[in-house]
């Protein structure tokens, strides 16, 4: 089959890999009808992870099942199914507590697996014509049958939840007032997110003029870091006061205000400096024990120089991690459905799967509109 295969930094290729098969009774097979490419899969693009190359990637994938294995139970041929980024046994201590992010049996010896990723198991992604997916019954979300809405579906794998992640990591309320750090798709999913928990004002920070007006067309209010201290920013429009809650959907990469360079902990101290005392930070944005890349020695080792004094002083609370795909995805493909969200908004292309190298290239010097890319290797 084809498949989008890491070469090394900033290269990857269209090529024929080996067909996906059942190897165990509780495995389907899914034709792959929609895929996206996700900000996460650029850390490795970059060569900013432990990568190596031969690995197909895409975590993002829904399509329709092929073959089941004989241990199925809830699944057919002909459905239309949706899988979380994360690959989980649902049954284990951290699964049966809902932390299905942090599944204890599915990749030994590491909390968590992932198709498609560096040191997440051997789950091959789902940037091809097709994929296995183990443990199907608990992995698999059913949708409805056809192409509707194909494109708001395909974020249930990460994105949606990730952003709805953020909230449920600050404690996001009615009322309260939110700052969203970063307004590439996930940045975007957690203003639209507050949005939808009933956030009273949502303020979101970058320097992507697009972006910023994405997040300014769903309500929100755009703050655009190379004009001032974002913090600052905000305090002004907040009567000095500052968010009750901030949400990090940046991670490592982040640049540092007003020069071309990386400050890795500039978002988290930001954030900081913009929560009122006594609030929340939700930080579902990426951090890696290793940063092959980091500007310095001590980011390379995935330690950061974050003003822990200052969140100790406020009394603010911060809770970290990938999503748990599964706590959420039921409910927001509901919505969907019943046309109360619309994440697709954040989707600027949709492309056939033999232009995914020039796809990633244009993604990553968010050149020419590229916000959110969904690939298409079939026909759905």
């Amino acid at each position: 089959m084809r498949a989008v295969v890491y070469k090394g930094p900033f290269e990857v290729a269209i090529e024929q890999v080996e067909d996906p098969r059942i190897q165990h009774p509780n495995d389907v097979l899914v034709r792959v009808t929609s895929t996206a490419i996700c900000g996460s899969d650029l850390h490795m693009y970059e060569g900013r992870t432990a990568a190596e190359p031969g690995i197909v990637f895409g975590h993002e994938n829904l399509g329709v099942i092929e073959e089941t294995g004989e241990g199925v139970t809830s699944l057919s041929k002909g459905d239309r199914v949706v899988m979380p980024f994360n690959v989980a046994c649902g049954f284990c201590k951290n699964c049966s507590a809902g932390f299905t992010g942090f599944c204890l049996t599915v990749n030994p010896g590491f909390a968590g697996g992932a198709y498609g990723y560096v040191a997440m198991g051997p789950y091959t992604g789902g940037q091809a014509e097709y994929i296995r997916v183990p443990y199907a019954d608990f992995n698999c979300l059913k949708l409805p049958e056809g192409t509707e809405k194909e494109t708001d579906f395909v974020l249930l794998a990460d994105i949606f939840p990730t952003g709805y992640h953020g909230n449920e990591l600050a404690d996001v309320r009615p009322g309260e007032s939110v700052a969203v750090y970063g307004a590439g798709p996930v940045g975007l999913m957690a203003a639209y997110s507050a949005m939808l928990r009933g956030a009273s004002k949502v303020f979101v920070v970058d320097r992507v003029a697009e972006r910023l007006q994405k997040a300014e067309e769903i309500g929100t209010i755009p703050i655009d870091f190379t004009r001032g201290n974002p913090a600052e920013q905000i305090k002004e429009q907040t009567n000095g006061e500052g968010t009750d809650k901030g949400i990090d959907a940046v991670g490592y990469q982040a640049q540092a205000q007003g020069e071309d360079r990386e400050e890795p902990a500039i978002v988290l101290n930001s954030l900081v400096d913009t929560v009122r005392p006594t609030g929340a930070l939700g930080v579902p944005g990426l951090y890696v024990p290793s940063d092959p890349g980091g500007p310095d020695e001590q980011s390379k080792k995935g330690m950061l120089m974050v003003a822990v004094g200052r969140l100790f002083e406020k009394g603010l609370r911060m809770g970290t991690g990938q999503c748990n795909v599964k706590r959420y995805n039921r409910h927001l493909r509901d919505m969907i459905i019943e046309d109360r969200a619309k994440p697709s908004f954040v989707v600027s292309h949709e492309l056939p799967l033999d232009q995914a190298p020039a796809a990633y290239e244009k993604f990553d010097k968010r050149v020419e509109g590229y916000t959110k890319v969904v690939l298409h290797p079939q026909a759905a």
